[in-house]
């Protein structure tokens, strides 16, 4: 069978990996790369007289200390989150902490979001696994890659971090000993002092300099029952500079003898320039010159190519580019439509086996019987392209001058806009200095870096002067990289007891990572990607013989990481067909869900708080539920719907959460509120359509987002736990949606299986 002989592949291709890295060169057998020490090229840049205690640690004379932050802040809290993980095991105030933009070195980057991306069943426990993720971590480590992603940031820092922390403790405490001419066992530290058994104490600021060169000794991480500040809530520390003004978020950006920069790009997808008539607009107020910066991009294109008015004021280059005559090459997708889209993916589903990413039991065997067979139900559904609709627009500030290029930017991936910037610049990436600032919402539209390049193109050809492009809204709904589109069917047959016998389930869509990879690190299109298959391969139901296959279908439409990726429209898919099942069985979908469970007690703990919380629902309104883990997160969430007419109202939302280790749980109800509302827009009004190779919407009246009055109330539920903490920034998001939809029947009998649902 197909899907078998490619899974034997998998198999293949993971082990060979670990034993071609343990021949070559002996590279396998070497230690992975330390993440605590900068090679030096890098070193922490330290102000006020503070010295590094490691790469990630410095402690000044008066006590304060100065943490790297190599995550990008949009709004997860990351700035408040991280910083604890020193200062805990620093035993200093979580006020005592400053920070400063991680260098540019191997260090921070993000081990825990590339491993994280092998396409396992989180059930998978076996050695082809292990070798795999060591691998992955070991490259990872190699490549050094600064990204915010993947919900991954205090999963990755909790090693390395916590580690920062506690070596930075055991060398003040040493110097400490030393000076006292006593043992180091006989001392402690508390609130950013040494203390020893017989009273006295020293500051850590007074120690600092003994400190940076002294050993540390034994270096212990605090167990969680000796936390002090992990675990409880915290206050936002970005939270009083977003209400008084003082936030830098990219668009605040104010370098001296500051231009704009507006753009008008390809109006079909894949189209190029060819031809402007630059004289048209240049005696326009403010205007001073127009950049085809299309050359530039190389594979930096995610928005494609355009063209760019740089004048005095945004209003004068955006006045200006519209007025701006520009011929275009509409290129090979004129015809390119999201029906085309969708017949592609039914026909290539009619034709293609797939790649088989998670199988179980013998599903040729039931496939080849009919006897105890009473019922099969199938199902198709799909979900449509989808936007980031952050509410920054796209931005990028730049100036090219004396050999160097400086960009201010709100990225999600540093060490990528450093490239992009360099390429564009036509310099080496030392010469590039890059300031990362707040960003207004993510969402993974900040991890392509297509908007530096435009910027820094732009800016290399205005003579030194700093230029700040900014997108229109049109231009960014119209230029995105999309959330895939995407087509499932499944297949299930039942006993007459209603135990299902066969669960099959196969898609298609295209492969964001695919082209992500290849746009920022070159590296060919091909194998599978976790992220097509992820939420429906990796689910936690129990099916003796299931098979969840996915075909990769090429794009012609740019793709790109949306908030919790594949699982956004692979838990709607899942989930609803679960209900589907649970109704063919004649069951509640609750019990149905706790049937399939008995070897997974997180996952039915979850599901049991959210459901007692969520209680009955009122008169006139109904309950849907959705169960889903997501970055290593447990989700369980019930949705209090009403129907009027053909309006869909979500008036309360149960949030039953299982991450492992709380960090801050004001950051976690946080991120659930945050992700339930972002969800719920994609769910009841998020689509972004193709029609003769333009995409149709341009801004919030046609591509609306939920407005205050359509939130619903959350109430979040954080389950105890000591596990390793796993995502928070978007697990939230893939439930909503079909625990809507199973609201939505219980309450119409009407099953939806299209995004966005609609009566």
């Amino acid at each position: 069978m197909q899907g078998e002989k490619k899974s034997s592949r998998r198999r293949f291709l993971f082990g060979g990996v670990g034993v071609v890295g343990a021949l070559v060169v002996g590279w396998g057998v070497l230690p992975a790369r330390q993440r605590l020490h900068s090679a030096g090229a890098h070193p922490l840049p330290l102000t006020g007289g503070a010295l590094a205690l490691n790469g990630w640690v410095g402690v000044a004379p008066d006590g304060s200390v100065t943490v790297a932050m190599p995550r990008s802040e949009m709004g997860q809290g990351v700035h408040t989150a991280l910083p604890m993980l020193v200062a805990e095991e620093l035993d200093v105030p979580l006020a005592a902490i400053r920070l400063v933009q991680a260098p540019m070195d191997k260090i921070f980057g993000n081990v825990a979001m590339l491993r994280d991306g092998l396409p396992f069943h989180p059930d998978d426990d076996g050695r082809m696994k292990a070798v795999a993720q060591w691998t992955v971590g070991k490259v990872a480590r190699e490549l050094g890659l600064i990204i915010t992603g993947g919900s991954s940031s205090v999963k990755d820092a909790w090693g390395p971090m916590r580690e920062a922390g506690a070596t930075a403790r055991a060398m003040l405490v040493a110097a400490a000993a030393e000076l006292w001419k006593v043992r180091a066992a006989d001392c402690r530290t508390e609130d950013g002092h040494v203390v020893h058994a017989d009273g006295r104490r020293l500051a850590y600021g007074t120690l600092a300099a003994a400190a940076a060169t002294s050993r540390p000794g034994e270096v212990r991480l605090k167990t969680p029952q000796e936390f002090r500040l992990i675990g409880r809530p915290q206050p936002r520390r970005d939270t009083p500079a977003k209400v008084n003004g003082r936030a830098v978020f990219g668009i605040d950006v104010r370098p001296e003898g500051l231009l704009y920069a507006a753009v008008r790009m390809a109006p079909l997808i894949g189209g190029a320039v060819a031809g402007v008539d630059a004289n048209a607009v240049l005696t326009m107020p403010g205007v001073l010159r127009v950049v085809d910066f299309s050359a530039a991009l190389g594979p930096h294109a995610g928005a494609g190519a355009g063209v760019a008015v740089v004048a005095r004021t945004w209003w004068q280059a955006r006045t200006a580019a519209q007025a701006l005559p520009v011929r275009w090459v509409d290129g090979p997708n004129a015809g390119l439509s999201s029906a085309g889209v969708y017949a592609q993916f039914a026909a290539l589903l009619d034709k293609e086996a797939g790649y088989a990413y998670h199988q179980g039991g013998d599903m040729d065997a039931v496939e080849g019987k009919v006897a105890g067979i009473a019922r099969t139900v199938s199902a198709e559904y799909r979900a449509p392209y989808l936007a980031h609709a952050a509410m920054e627009p796209v931005n990028c500030t730049a100036q090219v001058r004396d050999g160097k290029v400086y960009v201010w930017a709100p990225t999600q991936s540093p060490g990528f806009a450093v490239q992009a910037a360099a390429s564009a610049g036509g310099v080496d990436v030392e010469d590039v200095v890059l300031q990362v600032t707040m960003l207004g919402g993510g969402f993974g539209r900040r991890l392509d870096v297509d908007m530096v390049a435009q910027c820094v193109a732009v800016a290399r050809q205005c003579g030194g002067a700093p230029v700040q492009m900014i997108w229109s809204r049109e231009d960014d709904t119209t230029h995105d990289v999309y959330r895939p589109a995407a087509l499932a069917r499944f297949v299930a047959t039942l006993d007459a007891a209603g135990n299902v016998l066969g669960y099959d389930n196969k898609s298609a869509s295209g492969s964001v990572s695919h082209q992500f990879f290849k746009r920022n690190l070159g590296l060919p299109a091909g194998g599978p990607d976790k992220t097509t298959a992820e939420g429906e391969f990796d689910m936690q139901y129990e099916f003796v013989n299931q098979r969840i296959r996915h075909v990769i279908v090429d794009s012609a439409v740019p793709l790109g990481y949306w908030r919790s990726v594949g699982h956004s429209h692979n838990a709607f898919f899942k989930e609803s067909f679960i209900d589907e099942l649970a109704h063919a069985a004649g069951k509640d979908g609750v019990e149905f869900r706790r049937g399939l469970l008995k070897r997974h007690p997180r996952h039915l703990a979850v599901l049991d708080a959210a459901v007692a919380r969520a209680g009955a629902a009122p008169e006139g309104r109904a309950h849907g539920v959705a169960l889903h883990q997501s970055f290593g997160t447990i989700v369980a969430q019930v949705a209090e719907v009403s129907v009027d007419g053909a309006e869909i109202r979500v008036h309360r939302v149960v949030c039953a959460i299982d991450c492992g280790i709380a960090v801050n749980p004001n950051i976690i109800a946080q991120q659930a509120e945050s992700g339930v509302v972002f969800g719920l827009s994609a769910a009841l009004y998020g689509a972004v359509t193709i029609k003769d190779g333009k995409v149709q919407q341009t801004n919030f009246h046609d591509y609306p987002v939920a407005r205050m009055n359509q939130a619903p109330i959350v109430e979040t539920i954080i389950m105890p736990s000591a596990e390793h903490p796993e995502g928070m920034g978007e697990p939230a998001t893939p439930p909503i949606a079909p625990a809507v939809a199973n609201a939505v029947f219980k309450l119409t009998g009407k099953r939806l299986r299209s995004l966005p649902l609609t009566l």
